[in-house]
């Protein structure tokens, strides 16, 4: 299947709840990196789409754009919304966009991660600021401890 196939029956099945689906879509070990719930390898990436994504959200809408795929990297712009179930904030609308960043083995997804403005979407909610500044703080630590990030982190370099 090829990549801008795949990633659009992965999020139709992940907004409509259909864990299954989802799973179908990534290899047998893949890793799905979610940005809220933190990785779920394999078979629990059911548990994650079913037993949090729609406990805590609905009316999803999650629309893909610009699917780019070159060798085992696919690459895909999104905007995503629901209507959170959270106690405090019922029924307010999260919007946010981003990036899928997916490795790719024989058709399936063996790793996805995102890159995302999910801070528009917790101050859309009417998220206090020292919540969202926590949760900002989760990103940036996750970011540093990449080894990616390492050459962008010298003795010189400081972190408050």
């Amino acid at each position: 299947m090829d990549f801008e196939s795949l990633i659009k029956k992965m999020t139709r099945a992940a907004v409509q709840g259909n864990g299954s689906t989802v799973v179908d879509c990534f290899t047998v070990d893949g890793v799905y990196h979610d940005v809220f719930y933190g990785d779920f390898t394999g078979r629990n990436i059911a548990r994650m789409i079913e037993d949090y994504f729609h406990r805590d959200g609905k009316n999803f809408r999650w629309d893909i754009f610009d699917p780019v795929e070159q060798r085992n990297k696919g690459y895909a712009r999104y905007v995503f919304s629901y209507d959170s179930r959270l106690k405090n904030f019922e029924n307010k609308r999260a919007i946010f966009e981003g990036v899928a960043i997916c490795t790719l083995s024989n058709g399936k997804i063996s790793d996805y991660r995102e890159i995302a403005t999910a801070t528009t979407g917790l101050a859309l909610m009417g998220f206090p600021p020292a919540k969202i500044s926590k949760f900002v703080a989760r990103e940036a630590d996750a970011l540093v401890k990449r080894p990616e990030s390492a050459s962008h982190l010298t003795t010189s370099s400081t972190r408050s």
